[in-house]
């Protein structure tokens, strides 16, 4: 699993100060990589959608394919309730990452498996930022899941659609 912040200069690190991966920033890829629209190659690739949480509430409403990916059968659920199909081993790591999210504004991101209930597992990316934390008790965060067509131990993949 990787946990991930945004530093200024707009490369990702690891919590622990190692190099994960770089973003440049450019726009080399803004007519697309070999003719394809950025949604469309996107879709090549994954599954994307995005979520947002209400910091009033704790409620957050995730698309109906990330909703079904994690196992719920509502859009609008509670962070444990999502967080709960994660790997074992990284579901303290990701509600600390999102604790810190509600406490200070701030871009997140992380990478596990979704444990599905065939056992297979799912790749999950999430990207995400929290704001308007001025008051007590305030605030949202949004963000986007990434699911890459493909489980991991090569199974067969569920997202085929």
């Amino acid at each position: 699993m990787r946990l991930s912040g945004l530093d200024t200069d707009g490369s990702l690190r690891h919590i622990l100060g190692q190099a994960v991966f770089k973003i440049a920033r450019t726009n080399s890829l803004s007519s697309g990589v070999h003719g394809l629209p950025h949604q469309e190659m996107l879709a090549q690739f994954c599954v994307s959608e995005g979520w947002s949480g209400d910091l009033t509430t704790g409620l957050f409403i995730l698309g109906d394919r990330a909703a079904a990916i994690h196992g719920l059968r509502d859009n609008e659920c509670g962070l444990l309730n999502f967080v709960r199909c994660y790997d074992p081993a990284d579901r303290n790591h990701v509600l600390e990452l999102f604790e810190q999210a509600a406490t200070s504004c701030s871009t997140f991101c992380f990478s596990t498996t979704i444990v599905l209930e065939t056992g297979q597992k799912q790749p999950v990316f999430c990207i995400g930022e929290s704001s308007g934390l001025e008051e007590r008790y305030s605030g949202s965060m949004a963000g986007v899941f990434f699911f890459p067509r493909f489980m991991v131990e090569g199974a067969q993949a569920v997202l085929r659609q």
